[in-house]
């Protein structure tokens, strides 16, 4: 590489560099926005925020040590007479006080503000908004995420829409193994275990697309276990909605058994989509009203679940293909 660009004149080994840095900050962006160091949200831009402060206060006390170590090396180098030689000295009450009391009160600045951000993100608290809440019911599965929308009567997979500046409240759990949910742009991650429901609220306060996933691994699939959160205006939302109803399909047992098989995303849509649906997305528009009760439930009730009827298990068996969307 060295001898590549030693034949290689100044301006274009310029215009190299140039274009290689480009290159790697160019790969970072997305149309899908996926850190909440680009917030979309009052709880990502606090997360942002919080860390600023934090990268701010310790700063006091590494960059101290990153001027000061260069100077000491420069001050008391071998060739350096003028150096004091001091072999007996061996305590300084202000040099003392500076080493311990700057780390104290950092220490306590830092443990005062992440027991404030704490209490202030916690993901159960519901976000106050100027539009009506959207409640969604979220089920984690193998390898794709299943949101139920109770007070539409739709459900999706991979694909979670909702209007802008209205709170979303999330009941969360999972039919499989643990899971967690998270959506980097608008707010942190909750996990989701078997029998038990976590909760999760966000807010968009613009329109756009953000990347959500799965952070717990799960298996096979696990990288393959994304999912779209799209932010919309109301009308947007409204028209959504209506499309959904209109190219989706019942979710009764029967197409929720064979949902919960492992797959993924673009796997399932293939045996249960059809055109009308985006790749990797499914539409239903027929719920169960007690669907997500029964995932909860189905843990609950002191019997061990067969492995035949366990989605995720070895040998589970989802049912006859009868229901397909052929």
């Amino acid at each position: 590489m060295k001898a590549i660009m030693s034949r290689l004149s100044f301006p274009t080994r310029h215009r190299l560099v140039f274009c290689s840095l480009s290159f790697l900050l160019l790969s970072a962006c997305s149309e899908q926005r996926n850190s909440f160091l680009d917030p979309a949200g009052p709880i990502a831009a606090a997360q942002r925020a919080h860390l600023i402060e934090v990268f701010a206060w310790t700063m006091i006390a590494i960059l101290p040590v990153f001027i000061l170590v260069p100077l000491m090396f420069w001050r008391y180098r071998y060739r350096n007479r003028k150096a004091r030689y001091t072999p007996d000295w061996a305590f300084s009450g202000w040099l003392d006080l500076l080493m311990w009391g700057v780390p104290f009160v950092i220490v306590g600045v830092l443990s005062t503000q992440l027991w404030k951000s704490t209490h202030a993100l916690d993901p159960y608290k519901p976000i106050a908004s100027t539009e009506a809440p959207v409640n969604v019911q979220v089920v984690g599965l193998d390898w794709k995420w299943l949101f139920i929308y109770p007070d539409l009567g739709i459900a999706t997979v991979n694909e979670l829409a909702f209007p802008v500046g209205a709170s979303v409240a999330m009941d969360v759990t999972t039919d499989t193994v643990m899971q967690s949910i998270m959506i980097p742009a608008l707010a942190g991650q909750i996990y989701a275990m078997p029998g038990m429901r976590t909760k999760l609220h966000v807010l968009a306060d613009e329109t756009g697309s953000f990347d959500g996933e799965n952070t717990q691994f799960s298996g096979a699939g696990f990288t393959e276990q994304k999912f779209e959160a799209i932010s919309m205006t109301s009308q947007d939302f409204t028209a959504w909605v209506a499309k959904v109803k209109a190219n989706g399909i019942p979710l009764d047992a029967t197409s929720y058994g064979r949902l919960a098989a492992a797959s993924t995303g673009a796997q399932v849509h293939e045996t249960l989509g059809s055109p009308q649906m985006p790749e990797g997305v499914l539409y239903f528009n027929a719920v169960e009203p007690a669907l997500f009760a029964n995932v909860l439930g189905r843990y609950t009730q002191g019997t061990a679940i067969p492995s035949t009827l366990q989605p995720g298990a070895v040998g589970y068996v989802p049912p006859a293909a009868a229901g397909a969307n052929q």
